[in-house]
């Protein structure tokens, strides 16, 4: 739940309510060359494309910039490790090139664009995702949006196309409703100018659908943020649809928050078909006023024993499918998404028409190890559907101003991508609190251009780390090199896991050999840059013929695929990593 279930941080919000937006900073790098690692210079200023996502059949247009004013462009067009493609472009005087690539017409698909920028003295490389999905849930990577003031439409278009480079392909739009019971507010019929949020923050009707255009223009999709059950206090709704803390009805159920804001939430009763009714009438209302594409709907999480009008026992955890079921059945042509709240509720959830799973993670599921169990449990549920977390990183470290610290985020993401997951962080800033617009913390040069290469390869292997069809496999690998292995998160480890789909087996690593804690959430910013380790002897029991080995990681050349020479005997395939900061992947291909 999205707003406010930390006590300790309901008295920090007196201080926070502030909605300033950190910028990001435009990337670039310093020259750095090494053994099969991405040369990231100042010669490749910025590389785009114009969307998240494409439709079969779209075309794609990429864009460069480089100081650089003659020379050539060398461009590889790669779906896993095969190129299915190849470009060479001359460079233009003004630096700005401007190209469109006709991807394969298959759905659900990812690629990697390599660009190798080569003049008479120089030669710096870079890559880039793309996307080709008839639609975003199916491997979602989720944003956020939370302040709807009076923005001009030049930073708007500049947070677009930001997240835009992250190849974000969904966005809830955080808070920007008027009150739970009654999010559109409207005058005479029509939708008010301006109102105040639950925290009394001015929200403008142009922003919000300034920015659900933007998106579109992206194939972002948009999608409204707002409770299942909630109402302001005092608004007059009948008893009877209330849930209540005692079987006499005595006391209503509601969510304390700062006596500074609009109201506290009182809990309605969403087994009760009058509230169920209403509320869908509500959401039909925003959508006659906004072009949202769907509902993303939040909960409280565990409420303990509650009752409804007639003193009866509610099982809250049960009741979402059959809502959200009425939900889409009364609104057929939008989507909705529901957030379990540390997984409560989650199975009613997942038998629902949501098109993904929704987990927001809290204690006590605080190591790697709890962060892979959850994404494997929603996996394992009905559907087979994929899982967006909402983990909050440097969670103590976010109450004062200062930076995101690089080694617990990349770290995070290592775990949730390498495990089929996503993680929504990103959005006018960097997540750190559960309060969205609270953006204490900042992303440095370095985390703004790591993160990329992350979100990059998120997307441009999407088919083997998140797609229908993976099952978890056994392996036992150990080091020529004496570095321990494990099968589980532990410190001081060089950890793996294996994936299977078809022919091919996915083995991960992620270096935790220099990590002070296995805790996810890096709660104080301590969790250190991990030493690059080069040339790790590894050796797999295998009793199955081997047709190729390659490599692809985040941190090695961006992303691009390379091939492992290897060998076979005894029962064994034994290839040499050449190197590991974060996490590197292993595809090994059988016959």
């Amino acid at each position: 739940m999205t707003i406010y279930k930390n006590k300790q941080f309901i008295l920090l919000l007196a201080c926070i309510l502030c909605s300033g937006v950190i910028l990001f900073v435009k990337v670039h790098s310093p020259a750095v060359e090494k053994p099969l690692h991405q040369e990231t210079d100042s010669l490749i200023l910025a590389l785009q494309t114009d969307k998240a996502r494409y439709h079969p059949g779209d075309q794609v247009t990429l864009t460069l910039k480089t100081p650089v004013k003659a020379g050539k462009l060398n461009i590889e067009y790669y779906h896993l490790d095969e190129k299915i493609g190849e470009d060479i472009l001359p460079i233009r005087k003004d630096g700005k090139q401007s190209w469109r690539w006709s991807p394969p017409q298959n759905d659900y698909q990812g690629y990697l664009v390599k660009i190798e920028l080569e003049s008479e003295t120089h030669v710096a490389s870079k890559t880039i995702a793309v996307d080709v999905s008839g639609d975003w849930d199916r491997f979602p990577r989720y944003g956020f949006l939370s302040t709807f003031g009076t923005e001009n439409e030049s930073h708007m278009k500049g947070v677009i196309n930001r997240l835009n480079r992250y190849h974000i392909n969904g966005i809830q739009f955080y808070d920007w409703h008027y009150e739970h019971q009654d999010p559109m507010k409207t005058i005479d019929g029509n939708p008010a100018l301006h109102w105040e949020d639950i925290s009394n923050r001015r929200i403008h009707f142009d922003t919000i659908e300034t920015y659900i255009s933007l998106s579109h223009e992206r194939n972002m999709t948009a999608m409204a943020y707002n409770l299942l059950y909630g109402s302001f206090e005092n608004r007059n709704l009948p008893k009877e649809w209330h849930l209540f803390k005692d079987q006499e009805q005595r006391e209503k159920d509601r969510h304390p928050l700062p006596e500074d804001w609009k109201s506290n939430v009182e809990i309605m009763n969403p087994t009760n078909p009058w509230w169920q009714d209403y509320l869908i009438e509500k959401q039909q209302e925003v959508y006659q006023s906004l072009p949202f594409d769907g509902w993303h709907i939040d909960q409280l999480g565990d409420r303990g024993k509650v009752y409804n009008e007639w003193g009866n026992l509610i099982s809250l955890n049960e009741s979402f499918e059959p809502f959200l079921n009425k939900i889409q059945e009364r609104i057929p042509g939008k989507q909705i998404v529901m957030n379990a709240v540390n997984q409560y509720g989650q199975e009613s959830i997942s038998r629902s028409p949501v098109p993904f799973l929704y987990t927001e993670v809290w204690d006590p599921n605080t190591t790697y190890n709890d962060i892979v169990r959850i994404l494997d449990e929603n996996h394992r549920r009905e559907g087979n559907k994929n899982t967006v977390l909402a983990a909050y990183m440097d969670y103590e470290h976010a109450n004062e101003e200062g930076v995101f610290n690089e080694g617990g985020i990349l770290l995070a993401n290592s775990v949730i991508f390498a495990n089929g997951g996503a993680h929504l962080e990103l959005g006018e800033h960097m997540l750190s609190k559960e309060y969205f617009p609270h953006d204490a913390l900042s992303m440095n040069e370095s985390l703004q251009h790591k993160l990329i290469q992350y979100y990059d390869f998120l997307t441009a292997y999407e088919n083997i780390l998140r797609d229908g069809g993976m099952r978890k496999s056994d392996v036992q690998i150990e080091s020529s090199d004496g570095i321990h292995m494990s099968e589980i998160a532990e410190q001081g480890s060089l950890w793996y896991t294996a994936k299977e789909k078809g022919s091919r087996q996915m083995v991960h690593l992620i270096n935790l050999l220099d990590a002070d804690s296995i805790d996810w959430r890096d709660t104080f910013a301590t969790q250190p840059i991990p030493t690059e380790r080069n040339r790790i002897g590894i050796t797999m029991k295998t009793d199955r013929e081997v047709e190729k080995v390659w490599l692809a990681s985040p941190d090695i050349d961006g992303g691009a695929p390379h091939t492992l020479s290897h060998n076979v005997s005894a029962g064994s395939i034994s290839f040499t990593l050449p190197s590991i900061t974060y996490w590197d992947m292993v595809v090994i291909e059988y016959k």
